[in-house]
């Protein structure tokens, strides 16, 4: 496609901006000359950065945001009051058309009452997951929903099964790709009362590919594609999956130090497991979308460095091209009707 990608990226958000945020939009449209970037926020903080850098001008336009919402700010209210902040500007330049996409690493709470109040659901969407992909030994899979809806119901849980197996069709080019629900075990009587009310759901629906439970320990292996839960598991899992894995390579590199035996064996192995590492981090997969609304909204760590909002915003293209909304709204709205 030779149509430019507008993404709209929050520049005061999170705890490395704007210096972290502007330097993955560069290497983002140097990587990439079919994207456009609107980067919102205090004018000055954000040229400051760009004059250390080298890209095509006419791929980076900033738009002045006065405002920045806090962490510790409640999310309505400061969505509401805060017009002039460099997120509610950046949704603003969804909702009007203008951009196609949106990524923020700044506050959880406006990101997702702004997508929806904002951009707004689909019609016909009750709820709309977070989703991010998380590494497993075979790959990737979409864990959805990961923190926005603590108290989903069963028939949310089906949305979100059906929009996770859209997301993985199209944008990783998975055929038919297995989904499951987080389970304490395998047995379909096993559960909660959410998950014993919505297995038989999945198990119907024709829609999806439904392999039935996952517990926790098999999900690092790549069991399933999809990984289907309310948001209050779904962000224990995340939080889990990030923080043993940042333990273990902790682990592995003070092992590595201990002898000089272990140094020389670090050396010669270094190449190849700084490889495998990198395929096993959780940044190297972007931002969580903000699946089943009128745009694409991307919510990326409070931690995040370059790298993250450089994949964050790449993968704002493939959602564009594979038209993710519109197949949502034809594969779990229009059926359902």
């Amino acid at each position: 496609m030779d149509e430019m990608t507008k993404v709209a990226v929050d520049a005061m958000g999170g705890d490395n901006a704007p210096i972290e945020i502007v330097k993955g939009v560069v290497e983002a449209v140097n990587e990439n000359n079919k994207i456009k970037v609107y980067l919102t926020g205090r004018q000055e903080a954000i040229k400051k950065e760009l004059v250390q850098y080298t890209y095509h001008k006419e791929q980076i336009e900033i738009v002045n945001a006065a405002e920045v919402i806090d962490t510790a700010e409640p999310p309505v209210m400061a969505i509401r009051k805060k017009k002039d902040s460099s997120i509610v500007t950046a949704l603003n330049l969804v909702k009007s058309g203008v951009c196609d996409a949106f990524v923020s690493a700044g506050s959880s709470g406006a990101v997702l009452v702004g997508g929806q109040l904002i951009v707004g659901r689909i019609k016909g969407i009750e709820r709309a997951p977070l989703a991010p992909l998380i590494p497993t030994e075979k790959g990737c899979s979409l864990l959805i929903d990961c923190g926005a809806n603590v108290d989903a119901r069963p028939s949310h849980l089906v949305q979100f099964a059906k929009m996770g197996s859209v997301y993985m069709e199209s944008v990783m080019g998975i055929p038919n790709p297995r989904v499951a629900i987080v389970n304490i075990g395998a047995e379909e009587e096993k559960g909660n009362a959410l998950v014993k009310e919505t297995f038989p759901l999945l198990k119907n629906c024709p829609e999806i590919n439904f392999i039935g439970s996952i517990e926790a320990r098999d999900i690092p292996t790549g069991y399933a594609d999809v990984i289907v839960c309310e948001a209050f598991a779904g962000n224990i899992i995340l939080k889990l999956y990030e923080g043993v894995g940042a333990a273990l390579i902790k682990k592995v590199k003070a092992g590595m130090m201990t002898s000089l035996r272990s140094k020389i064996g670090g050396l010669l192995v270094k190449p190849a497991l700084k490889e495998t590492l990198k395929e096993f981090s959780v940044e190297e997969y972007g931002g969580a979308p903000l699946l089943g609304l009128n745009g694409l909204v991307v919510k990326t760590h409070g931690s995040s460095k370059a790298i993250e909002i450089k994949n964050s915003v790449l993968q704002c293209v493939t959602f564009k091209e594979q038209r993710i909304s519109q197949k949502i709204k034809e594969k779990v709205i229009l059926k359902d009707e």
